[in-house]
């Protein structure tokens, strides 16, 4: 084991306690008001400079130490999410109809452990930047702590972040290069028929009829457009129209959640999704709109700083606890945006699985899952190892 982790192991019970405060008191994105101070009366307790409200509760600690040029990005997530705790824990939500159910009270209570071993003994010669982001489920964080100046006031040369994974062992560590996370786009589409009495269907023009034609016919997409060794979901997740039995009504709206590995898939996939929209909905007498909300682009992790993080892995846990090119996830992730801008990485965390039992197997969004407490001291030391080799004196 490692001096790192063993250092930060004496931390355990002070940083489990700081989490499953942040458990009991979960916030939505961009309300993480109690959240953020926390984070960052702590940050400058340690002596770090803090600045507040980059993308309205977003938190920036910064560390300079030496003459070293250097710059390198931490990033954890804060946001809570809108699902009623079931798990049962003493710690559980305290806020009904709230619960942090992707792990980001974990990822946060990480990184500060994190911040605390590296200003009290870490080895460093540059400048740390550690990012506390607001509203990553669904709202774009990311962007909009970009969009208020964040790499124009703490410029990084890399940047990087860790998302915990249930269904694989605690502490488990999995990286990837390249393509690791797929984009999501948001795509809702109106159509306009003609209301009418359900005993004279011809008499009116029906939209229910055109959008179960669009439903299946999206799926033609992904199996005959899309090259075949290619990633690619179309999911109608909310088909709306009508509410009684015997009528025809006038409206129809899908809504629509879009994915794929790869920028020129994503492309098409938007462009086939406009004419066999437009075409289905004219053959049935139907006028169609279309809205593209974008989501999140593709997540890439470039090669050096991935290989960086996969030796820290490697000198920290064994190779037998690390995934050097693990799979990629149609999940989706905001840190994409980012990792437009910068090179870095984003790797994963297992939280258990199912021969380990427990709330930390449980898959994220899930009403019965809780982040495993036993990454704290795994996850903290890999940030503390990470930022000294990438900021070596």
């Amino acid at each position: 084991m490692s001096d790192t982790l063993i250092q930060l192991q004496a931390l355990s019970d002070e940083f489990t306690a700081l989490r499953r405060d942040i458990h009991q008191h979960p916030e939505l994105g961009y309300q993480e008001f109690r959240t953020s101070e926390l984070v960052a009366e702590r940050l400058a307790s340690w002596g770090y400079a803090v600045t507040r409200g980059l993308g309205g509760t977003g938190v920036v600690g910064q560390l300079v130490r030496g003459q070293g040029g250097k710059r390198l990005g931490l990033r954890a997530d804060m946001d809570a999410l809108p699902i009623q705790e079931a798990t049962g824990l003493p710690h559980a939500s305290c806020h009904a109809g709230l619960m942090h159910a992707c792990g980001h009270d974990g990822h946060t209570a990480t990184l500060l452990a994190a911040a605390k071993h590296l200003a009290e003994q870490g080895d460093f010669d540059g400048t740390l930047n550690l990012i506390f982001q607001p509203a990553e489920e669904g709202l774009g964080g990311a962007r909009k702590m970009m969009e208020d100046g964040l790499f124009e006031q703490f410029p990084c040369d890399a940047i990087f972040a860790m998302h915990n994974m249930p269904g694989f062992p605690r502490g488990k560590l999995l990286l990837r290069e390249g393509a690791t996370m797929a984009s999501s786009e948001n795509i809702t589409i109106t159509l306009e028929g003609q209301g009418g009495h359900g005993a004279m269907p011809h008499v009116a023009i029906d939209p229910v009829v055109a959008g179960s034609a669009i439903v299946l016919g999206l799926q033609t997409i992904v199996a005959r457009n899309v090259p075949p060794l290619q990633m690619a979901v179309i999911t109608v997740g909310a088909f709306q129209a009508g509410q009684a039995n015997n009528v025809i009504p006038q409206r129809a709206t899908l809504e629509l959640s879009v994915r794929s590995l790869d920028r020129k898939v994503h492309q098409l996939l938007n462009r086939r999704i406009r004419e066999l929209v437009e075409a289905q909905a004219q053959s049935y007498g139907c006028q169609a709109s279309i809205e593209f909300r974008g989501g999140y682009p593709v997540l890439v992790n470039t090669q050096p700083e991935t290989d960086l993080a996969r030796q820290v892995a490697l000198e920290l846990v064994g190779a037998e606890n690390v995934e050097l090119q693990t799979a990629p996830l149609t999940g989706s992730e905001d840190f994409a945006f980012m990792l437009e801008q910068l090179p870095g990485s984003y790797l994963f965390i297992g939280n258990g699985d199912q021969a380990s039992g427990g709330h930390g197997a449980c898959m994220v969004h899930n009403p019965n899952y809780d982040f495993d407490d036993g990454n704290i001291a795994i996850g903290a030391a890999f940030w503390a190892r990470l930022a000294e080799r990438f900021l070596s004196a």
